[in-house]
């Protein structure tokens, strides 16, 4: 719920507090967006599209107001069950925040997935907030073009706009301005989270999606659909000299066998640099040595398999 995290000391009248969700299609800067505001990491990246497949919470904490930034899985057109269930998680997330915040990157053309989604969220009684993200890969006169295009996108399709931002998460420009804009559009509210969370998100969420991001890494285009990780268990090492040591074990699914050797790599290269690249991430969250066991194993057309996306948490 909500509330359940509500804290009791007594703030200024004038505080705001509560949810954004960063929607958008595929691909298009959310989670690198929600890292920036954050400051911290707390969503995985990649230039693959469909990379997200949790609502993530970020936390952004200012005297003034806190933000829950909840980024979301890209909306588009699905072709599988698991599309679908993504599909799912953003309107549910949509359903309980304050402000939506629409990402449309400024080096595209505003097209019918940009169009379809402002469709989905016309209905919505949440604050609208156009963020034309990717400024630093761009012109003047194309991002001029760019937030010219986002007002056609309002009369085209219904949707209304309560401000529109561009931004680099990139380079750092109009961050601080973006975080203003929404903080104002949230509630008079307490403060939700304590001053040093920023993000609500299980270990064993986290660590899994480093894992997936690390195993996204250098492998076909066709692959990183078919993806999946889970923590099956953590342990505390006990054997003298290895104390301290938390031993983690982790299975990375894919659908087809022949798909295994491109995630092992030759000579097993490939799933070694992935347990390299996210044992760093996971003993940054954790602060402390851990031991990553990582097992590779098939699990056919998950995507589209009810059962099969119940185990893997869909």
């Amino acid at each position: 719920m909500l509330g359940e995290k509500m804290i009791e000391e007594s703030q200024d009248e004038d505080y705001r507090a509560g949810f954004v969700a960063i929607v958008g299609r595929p691909n298009v800067g959310k989670s690198t967006l929600t890292n920036a505001l954050v400051g911290q990491k707390v969503a995985i990246t990649s230039n693959r599209p469909e990379t997200t497949r949790h609502n993530i919470r970020g936390i952004v904490t200012r005297p003034d107001g806190q933000m829950i930034l909840v980024d979301t899985p890209g909306y588009h057109r699905p072709r599988t069950l698991l599309g679908k269930r993504l599909n799912e998680m953003v309107l549910e997330a949509l359903a309980d925040v304050d402000v939506i915040a629409m990402c449309l990157p400024a080096d595209q053309k505003i097209g019918p997935g940009d169009r379809f989604i402002a469709e989905q969220i016309s209905g919505s009684r949440a604050k609208k907030v156009a963020i034309a993200t990717k400024l630093d890969l761009v012109s003047t006169d194309r991002l001029i073009e760019h937030l010219s295009d986002i007002e056609g996108l309002q009369s085209d399709d219904g949707v209304q706009f309560d401000a529109i931002v561009p931004v680099s998460a990139a380079k750092d420009k109009n961050l601080g301005t973006l975080i203003d804009v929404l903080i104002s559009y949230l509630p008079p509210s307490p403060q939700l989270y304590p001053d040093d969370e920023i993000t609500d998100e299980s270990e064993e969420t986290l660590i899994a999606e480093y894992v997936r991001e690390a195993a996204l890494e250098g492998v076909r285009d066709e692959l990183p659909h078919s993806v999946a990780v889970r923590v099956d268990e953590m342990v505390e090492r006990e054997g003298k000299g290895d104390r301290g040591i938390l031993d983690i074990y982790v299975t990375i699914f894919v659908e087809r066998d022949s798909q295994k050797a491109i995630v092992i790599g030759k000579g097993g290269e490939h799933l070694k640099q992935v347990g390299v690249k996210a044992r760093a991430e996971i003993e940054r969250l954790l602060g402390r040595r851990v031991y990553l066991h990582t097992h590779v194993t098939s699990l056919k057309n998950w995507q589209t398999d009810p059962k099969a996306l119940r185990r893997l948490g869909f």
